[in-house]
């Protein structure tokens, strides 16, 4: 397994994997109606040029994991960590993690997802992030931001 930094040529294949990686996240609202299931090919080319996107690769070359990153002079914003799933719980997520963070040094980092995510939140929490703001989106969706 390697993880590098995604060139423009992997976006369409980081999309694909996204549709699939946040199926999840979906079930947990009953919808698909989720910022992730709509992002078009258009939209990750723009954050690409903005920021840092990593992919995790396996061994026949294919992409089973991503985090997207953006900075600006104190904080780091990380977004779009995923992991296919039928890869995931193998440690996968913690790594890409550590990684983006690896490209960032003396820099606060910040997350969000959702507080029904209580796996994601887990991960993050064991990776030294800490809650500092809920965010009320919808009356279905309420943000959870975490900081290291």
């Amino acid at each position: 397994m390697d993880i590098v930094r995604a060139g423009n040529t992997d976006l369409q294949e980081i999309l694909k994997l996204q549709y699939l990686a946040y199926q999840s996240e979906a079930a947990l609202f009953g919808s698909k109606d989720i910022p992730p299931l709509k992002e078009t090919l258009s939209e990750i080319e723009a954050e690409f040029e903005k920021g840092i996107i990593l992919k995790l690769v396996d061994d026949n070359g294919k992409i089973i994991g991503s985090i997207r990153a953006k900075s600006d002079e104190t904080t780091v914003y990380i977004g779009k960590l995923m992991v296919d799933p039928e890869q995931q719980k193998k440690g996968y997520g913690k790594k890409l993690l550590r990684e983006i963070e690896n490209y960032y040094l003396n820099k606060r980092f910040e997350l969000f997802t959702s507080t029904r995510s209580t796996d994601n939140i887990r991960l993050y929490e064991k990776m030294g992030y800490k809650k500092f703001k809920e965010e009320k989106v919808t009356d279905e969706l309420v943000f959870v931001y975490l900081e290291k």
